[in-house]
């Protein structure tokens, strides 16, 4: 265990010039993430699946307070701010949304903690499940708010009716860098206040900003479709699969690879360590 601890040392020596607390926090940041993505990866796929759906379904709370907010009071910022609710819900009840697996897992995998089978089964499955559970979720909702029918349509036409742009480009990436960006700072944090901050601030980014989410605005469509509005699923899917890739794209390339390039000695002797 001390040569282990010499090595982490020496790797935070070569990491940088500030052999203090900012490298120590570092390395247990590192740990955690590692820890927490290796996790993930070696869920059997039922509770993949399980942890998905629940993770849609919380969404969908956060939905409805976006929709009851916007509702009441047309302040788009307002309710960007309600949604967070589902984020914070997310969090406290250890739920799994898509997006929030292109940090950790990533981690694990370059640690060589997981496989890339492995990756696969758990972004499958969370996606699968996430778009179930909101799909569930919405289709209550529809039935307990008809009032909303026709916010829940505009709201969906804002996004499913985006032109392809750099602009739905931008908005993409966003997306998936401000929810990967909001997991780092969760993992990061030390208590849990400030790990309720970064989901709020997500979720008002997210959503006061209307960044496009593959599963967040796919709940949007699914309220609108569900409640009778001239959006189909097949318009749906054109949307979703530009703005899944892009998610992914801003997830890995403006949260996930940085971390991994600021931490590669880290990497390097985990790697070394498991042989």
């Amino acid at each position: 265990m001390s040569d282990e601890r010499e090595d982490r040392a020496e790797a935070r020596r070569l990491d940088g010039t500030n052999e203090g607390p900012i490298e120590e926090e570092l390395e247990a940041e590192f740990d955690k993430v590692v820890g927490e993505g290796t996790e993930r990866l070696h869920r059997t796929f039922r509770a993949t699946l399980v942890t998905g759906f629940l993770g849609g379904i919380e969404v969908g709370i956060g939905v409805i307070a976006y929709f009851g907010v916007l509702y009441a009071t047309g302040d788009q910022l307002l309710a960007g701010l309600a949604f967070s609710i589902g984020l914070i819900a997310l969090l406290m009840a250890h739920s799994e949304l898509f997006t929030e697996n292109f940090l950790m897992p990533i981690a694990a995998l370059i640690a060589r903690d997981g496989t890339v089978g492995q990756l696969f089964k758990l972004w499958g499955g969370t996606l699968i499940a996430n778009l179930l559970g909101g799909w569930v979720m919405m289709g209550i909702v529809v039935l307990a708010f008809p009032d909303w029918h026709d916010l829940m349509a505009e709201t969906a036409r804002h996004f499913i009716e985006a032109p392809f742009s750099w602009e739905f480009v931008a908005l993409s990436v966003l997306g998936g860098a401000v929810i990967t960006l909001m997991t780092r700072m969760q993992e990061g944090a030390e208590s849990e206040v400030a790990r309720l901050v970064a989901a709020v601030a997500g979720g008002f980014i997210l959503a006061g900003f209307q960044l496009f989410h593959s599963i967040l605005d796919s709940l949007f469509a699914f309220a609108a479709i569900l409640s009778g509005a001239s959006i189909t699923y097949g318009q749906w899917a054109v949307w979703f699969f530009p703005v899944l890739l892009f998610n992914l794209l801003g997830g890995l390339l403006l949260v996930t690879v940085l971390r991994i390039v600021r931490e590669g000695e880290l990497f390097k002797l985990r790697r070394n360590n498991l042989g």
